[in-house]
């Protein structure tokens, strides 16, 4: 196995863009929002084709809205809640953006064998998240009840491009949703001839190009702490999509034991390891997005050693007592030498 660089620190949570301060004379545009439940940042260096910002807002929160109508999870109009609402042995035409993450979402769940899986919203409910029951264990008995409507191998694509479940399937599609997004954005800046950019929504993000004066776009990696948000380490990036998973953020404890969000659909029990969190950085957003749950999902170990098998740029940091360890795969540390 390669050899890893590790660091001994209190290391990262969130990738977040450092958004600097540009004087008035930077060609630089911005805009700013809510979606998805959250918020998105987007800037870019306008090109000769590019729209006014306003414009070009109006255009990308349209995008949202689409989006939001097609694979909500809060809302019971859109076409997944209407698929999750369906019965079982149900096949319905989706949108090719539900569709598109499915497709992905397959992969990670063939790939994970199982342990990713975008089935697990009764879970998240069961388990007190997702505006579910109050936090506690399940009992065995109700558990068992819930893991029959669970399990991605019952959701396909036919041959008519419908999208089919076998049992009564709930899917949250969050997992990779919003890198889904920032990609789509991406690809309409791409059609302005727009190169130079940082697009951040719900804190899944990519940059590319460089800043007025040919300056990188920089993001920090948070330490993984609950009280405030401290960079710990700064990456410059050209091109990659960056995404964090963590338990640090959405977690509740009882009787001294922390309950993740994040579930192992193979158990349907929330994951109960050391590794604290884990950053990817791939050139699809969605990707990233997807693979930095998988990961954390793994854990530090099972994780650590997928990551180096399929050459994964992966940050994990991993409890230790009540401190941390950090440690970059090899494709992880040679990007960010390249980008120092």
């Amino acid at each position: 196995m390669p050899r890893c660089v590790t660091w001994p620190v209190i290391a990262v949570a969130l990738a977040t863009a450092l958004t600097g301060c540009f004087n008035s004379v930077d060609p630089v545009s911005e805009m700013y929002g809510a979606t998805m439940g959250s918020t998105y940042s987007i800037k870019w260096v306008p090109s000769e084709q590019s729209p006014e910002p306003e414009v070009l807002q109006e255009e990308i929160e349209a995008m949202f809205a689409r989006f939001d109508s097609e694979a909500s999870n809060w809302r019971h109009d859109s076409d997944l809640a209407r698929f999750n609402a369906a019965a079982a042995n149900t096949c319905m035409p989706m949108p090719e953006s539900v569709l598109d993450m499915v497709r992905l979402s397959d992969h990670l769940y063939s790939d994970s064998e199982g342990s990713f899986d975008i089935t697990v919203a009764p879970l998240l409910k069961l388990w007190g998240f997702h505006g579910g029951e109050q936090h506690q264990v399940p009992d065995p008995e109700h558990l068992q009840q819930v893991m029959a409507e669970v399990g991605q191998q019952h959701l396909h694509i036919d041959a008519n491009n419908q999208l089919c479940k076998d049992v009564a399937l709930t899917l949250d599609i969050s997992s990779v949703g919003a890198g889904y997004m920032v990609d789509r954005v991406v690809e309409r800046l791409a059609t302005y001839d727009v190169t130079n950019y940082m697009v951040e929504i719900t804190g899944e993000l990519k940059a590319a190009g460089h800043k007025p004066g040919n300056r990188p776009w920089r993001i920090a990696i948070e330490e993984p702490r609950d009280d405030e948000r401290v960079a710990q380490m700064i990456l410059a990036l050209d091109g990659e999509g960056v995404s964090t998973s963590g338990d640090y953020r959405n977690y509740y404890e009882v009787n001294g034991q922390r309950f993740s969000h994040t579930f192992d659909a193979r158990s349907g029990h929330p994951v109960m390891h050391k590794l604290a969190a884990v950053t990817v950085l791939d050139e699809s957003a969605a990707e990233a997005d997807g693979l930095s749950t998988l990961l954390m999902i793994m854990g530090e170990d099972t994780g650590w050693d997928y990551a180096v098998a399929h050459e994964i740029p992966a940050f994990f940091v991993i409890r230790k007592g009540e401190a941390f360890v950090s440690k970059g795969t090899p494709q992880f540390n040679a990007l960010a030498k390249s980008e120092e």
